[in-house]
């Protein structure tokens, strides 16, 4: 199944081990993780500016993504769906990159529920998500 994780799952999944750990694991182990340059570079600058986190460290992360990750360089969205440009980048992957299931916390994607047939759950949703 292909699954897009919203940049504040990845966040998560790197910051503190948990549900979003989790998540991250089993994507990459039974699942395709579809990326895209917009997703990398907000999770770098998050990452070191928001977090302070040593760029060495956050280069590593990042290595990682690329090399479990399918990337996908989105065509941006006709008009705007949220009313974060940053979430209709993300809108854009899922729509681009066939994916299947966009998992984040984002309330704002949450409350959308569904894009294009694609359902938008929360990291604790995924978990028992049918399909995972």
């Amino acid at each position: 199944m292909r699954v897009a994780l919203d940049t504040n799952v990845l966040i998560a999944a790197f910051i503190a081990r948990g549900v979003c750990t989790e998540v991250f694991e089993r994507v990459v182990n039974e699942h395709e993780l579809l990326l895209s340059p917009f997703i990398l570079e907000e999770f770098e600058r998050v990452m070191t500016r928001k977090f302070g986190l040593n760029r060495d460290r956050v280069a590593r992360a990042i290595e990682l993504l690329r090399r479990k990750g399918l990337f996908i360089e989105p065509i941006p969205l006709d008009s705007p769906v949220c009313r974060d440009p940053d979430d209709d980048q993300v809108l854009a992957l899922v729509r681009e990159g066939g994916v299947q299931v966009l998992v984040t916390g984002d309330d704002d994607l949450q409350i959308l529920g569904v894009f294009d047939g694609v359902p938008i759950i929360s990291p604790r949703q995924f978990l028992t998500h049918p399909a995972s």
